[in-house]
């Protein structure tokens, strides 16, 4: 099969189309032929070298976090699937997306939304669960709660957006001025754009800040927070002393394969609650252009891979 491996950190030139074994489960896991592939920021760092789970040791290495695709085989304790069954998942380090045939464990996987096509639903499941966790796991929103997300027009933000929306909550988000009327259109209650308007002199204090930006954008959104409330990011660690000092609750996570989210995240979409934004498609051997694209100021929802079909 073909696969997208890196032999040694670098460059998208370091990206490398090559022919290997396709895989084999063990018992807890399902071999999915890969019909598309989602691209994400985590896949540079990992082509980087800047991914700490993914060590000199590990290479060569299979980019790709998750995936839509079809049962191809199981393992012999897996009883939540069937051969053929349309699915989509995000991956555990060590599996690759950018592959013809992939490995997960079961636990990993989800029927994919009926309404979607694979090339789309592709698109979910890494930001879909990365917003999800920090939203609700990490932030604890609830419904009539007040939200401020930072970076509202990229893959992960998109999705929080219309999630929070859904949950109930009060939603303002932060975008450049040629994402306001896309964010409105996501559902987001208050827009600011980040290069003219400074959100801690617009937006009234929120429940929770979802950083997707860190750096400055981080330090000036504890004056935005609530006491009581909250500061998530997926970036930088929050200053703890500051946060405790104000009386929020503030951490950085990574997030973590989670099947029975990912589900609930499906129903969402097939309600018509959700919307997956697809910025542009690439083919496999195109990977290392999709990468280029990644770093694009003005990418708006997703950048996926057209694997197989």
């Amino acid at each position: 099969m073909q696969a997208v491996r890196i032999h040694r950190f670098g460059g998208p030139e370091v990206m490398k189309v090559e022919t290997i074994d396709e895989p084999f489960p063990a018992g807890n896991e399902v071999v999915i032929k890969v019909l598309a592939a989602s691209v994400n920021p985590v896949d540079v760092k990992v082509r980087e070298g800047k991914y700490p789970p993914v060590m000199e040791t590990e290479l060569p290495y299979v980019l790709g976090r998750d995936v839509c695709g079809e049962i191809a085989d199981l393992g012999d304790e897996v009883s939540s699937f069937l051969m053929g069954d349309e699915v989509f998942a995000f991956l555990s380090p060590g599996h690759g997306g950018y592959e013809e045939f992939t490995v997960a464990k079961s636990s990993e996987v989800a029927m994919k939304p009926k309404s979607l096509d694979p090339i789309t639903a592709a698109a979910v499941p890494l930001a879909g669960t990365t917003a999800w966790q920090g939203l609700f796991d990490l932030g604890n929103l609830s419904t009539g709660q007040r939200v401020l997300i930072h970076g509202g027009a990229g893959g992960v933000g998109h999705f929080a957006i219309q999630f929070a929306k859904a949950k109930g909550a009060w939603v303002a988000t932060t975008v450049s001025a040629a994402d306001k009327d896309f964010a409105k259109q996501l559902g987001a209650d208050q827009v600011v754009d980040y290069r003219n308007e400074r959100f801690e002199d617009m937006v009234e204090p929120v429940d929770v800040v979802f950083d997707l930006v860190g750096g400055e954008t981080q330090e000036r959104s504890f004056s935005a927070v609530k006491s009581g409330g909250a500061l998530i990011s997926t970036l930088s660690e929050p200053d703890a002393e500051r946060a405790k000092k104000q009386n929020i609750r503030a951490g950085r996570y990574t997030a973590q394969p989670n099947g029975a989210q990912l589900q609930e995240i499906a129903t969402l979409i097939d309600q018509g609650k959700v919307k997956v934004v697809i910025d542009r498609i690439y083919d496999l051997h195109q990977a290392a252009e999709a990468h280029q694209a990644l770093k694009e100021p003005q990418v708006r929802g997703k950048i996926v891979l057209r694997v197989l079909g």
